[in-house]
């Protein structure tokens, strides 16, 4: 499958996850986590996190900018 790169601001990431947050959790929990995954290794939040990979994506999170 191909993969394309999207530039977006953390708010209109937000606007993303709380539009999948409203969609069947079966159907989006891999691209929440997906979305949650790579925000946070772009704005350099994976320090102190134990292991995320047994995490339930949490559609309602919101990607917070360290700024």
């Amino acid at each position: 499958m191909n993969e394309i790169k999207l530039k977006v601001t953390t708010e209109e990431a937000n606007v993303i996850l709380a539009s999948l947050g409203n969609m069947p959790f079966a159907k989006v929990y891999g691209l929440v986590a997906k979305i949650q995954e790579q925000a946070r290794s772009q704005l350099g939040q994976d320090a102190g996190r134990e292991d995320a990979s047994n995490e339930k994506p949490n559609a309602d999170a919101k990607i917070e900018d360290d700024k």
